[in-house]
This record gives C-alpha cells, sequence and structure tokens, in this order.
C-alpha cells in the first residue's frame, strides 16, 4: 500500500497514551540527517536514536525504507518557492522551477544521489508537477509531448546538480576543488594536448569558456538555452519566432 494512503498515526489495539511521534517528526529528522551526512546515515536505528526511542516503534509510522524516501523527497519539495498556479509566462515559469530546485538540490544534496526510479505523488511533489505541467498547458499538445519538453527542463538542471554536488562533495573530501584539480593535472593535460592525438579533447581545453564562469552564471548559460528548443515545438511560438526572424531581415528591393 502507498505511504500516502496509510494512517498518519497507528491504530491502537488498546487503550493507553496516544503516539508520541508523527510521520513528519520521523521525516524532519530523517532529513537533517541525511544533510549533514548522506543518505544512507537516516536508517530508523539512527533517525530512532535521535527521538529517544526503539527503531520498531517508527516502523509503526513508517513501514518501509522505501516509504521513508518518499517522505523526505516530498517533504524537500514542499520547500521548493512555486507560486499556487502558473503566471502564464512560461518561460519565466519554468525559469523559476528550475532555479528552485537546483536551490533544493544544493541544500540537500542527497537528492542529487537518488536514482531515476517512480515518481513520487505526495501533496508537494504533486504541487510541483500541477505547477511545471501547468506552465505549458493551453498549447494543444498531448500530455506525453508536455511530458517530453518537461523533461527538457527536468534533465538539465539535474545534470547541472549532480556535477556540482558531485564537485563540492569531492572538494570536502579531498580538500581539491575544481580549479586546484585542474591545476594539479595540467602537466598531464600538457602531454596530451602535444601528443596531437587528441583534437577534440585539445580544443575544449584551449577554447572552452563555461568550466571557468562561476556556478551561477554556468546554470544560466546553459537555461537560456532550453527554453528555445522547448519553444521550437510551441505552437504559434515557432512560428512566432519565425515571423520575427524574417521581420528582423533587411528589406530586399524589388525588381
Amino acid at each position: 500500500m502507498s505511504i500516502w494512503m496509510r494512517p498518519e498515526r497507528p491504530q491502537r489495539s488498546a487503550p493507553g497514551p496516544r503516539p508520541a511521534y508523527s510521520r513528519a517528526q520521523i521525516t524532519e529528522t530523517a532529513v537533517a540527517i541525511a544533510d549533514a551526512e548522506g543518505l544512507d546515515a537516516a536508517s530508523m536505528r539512527r533517525i530512532a536514536a535521535e527521538l529517544g526511542t526503539g527503531a520498531m516503534s517508527l516502523y509503526r509510522y513508517v513501514p518501509r525504507r522505501e516509504d521513508l524516501i518518499e517522505l523526505m523527497v516530498d517533504a524537500a519539495a514542499g520547500e521548493m518557492g512555486l507560486p499556487d498556479r502558473p503566471t502564464g509566462d512560461w518561460r519565466a515559469d519554468l525559469s523559476l522551477l528550475a532555479h528552485e530546485r537546483r536551490a533544493l538540490w544544493r541544500r540537500h544534496p542527497w537528492l542529487a544521489s537518488l536514482t531515476e526510479g517512480h515518481p513520487v505523488w505526495g501533496p508537494n511533489s504533486l504541487r510541483v508537477l500541477e505547477f511545471t505541467y501547468g506552465a505549458l498547458d493551453g498549447f494543444g499538445l498531448a500530455i506525453d509531448e508536455v511530458a517530453g519538453l518537461v523533461g527538457l527542463i527536468s534533465g538539465y538542471v539535474a545534470g547541472v546538480v549532480r556535477t556540482e554536488v558531485g564537485w563540492a562533495e569531492e572538494a570536502r573530501r579531498t580538500n581539491v576543488d575544481m580549479r586546484q584539480w585542474m591545476s594539479d593535472i595540467g602537466p598531464y593535460v600538457q602531454r596530451l594536448i602535444t601528443s596531437g592525438k587528441h583534437p577534440m579533447f585539445a580544443r575544449i581545453i584551449r577554447e572552452t569558456q563555461t568550466p571557468w564562469m562561476e556556478p551561477d552564471a554556468r546554470f544560466q548559460y546553459g537555461l537560456d538555452r532550453v527554453p528555445d528548443s522547448i519553444a521550437a515545438t510551441l505552437p504559434g511560438e515557432a512560428g512566432q519566432a519565425r515571423r520575427s526572424a524574417v521581420a528582423d531581415e533587411p528589406t530586399r528591393p524589388t525588381c
């Protein structure tokens, strides 16, 4: 049974004191542990120790590990500062969504460690879903098309933030950040370039600019380009873009 269909508090089979804990309290404790030490550290035994109780008593509230992770993901989604409904400006709405999701994952790096699996349909996650899909509603697209377009921006954010979180975790573990790593590996890079065997690698090293941007600028650089890909598939949007391009062309004299 889905955790979202289970009663919030376990049923009492006999008279006695009301349950001492809540699902929200357990979830909040789990999130705090995961933020500080990683997702694996947020075990029921550890949560119970933080709450001053036995692990078995908490399984009455959250029966499975999978349920706990769903609750944690949904609780985190509740932090996203999204309006109740889309504004009508789909570009602005999706940009806000991207920035909010990036900020969320950076606050809770364990989110980036989760592998893609079944979706979480808790109340906060559903609110985000309604906002996201609603931003592209009204263009007459099939829902599968909307899902594909949402996937473009979601995939971009996930890819960038997983890299950011990965670098941050490596820097924490080794005390070597990206710039220091690039400096340390410089002699090997120079050898690869001098060999002439890897021309595209040489171009990347010599010409690329984005790795040296500050993280916010690097994120925005890619984000500015994703909506153009989405716009190309939207009825009216693509036509408007083409009309604007034609209008911007210099007038040609007629014979």
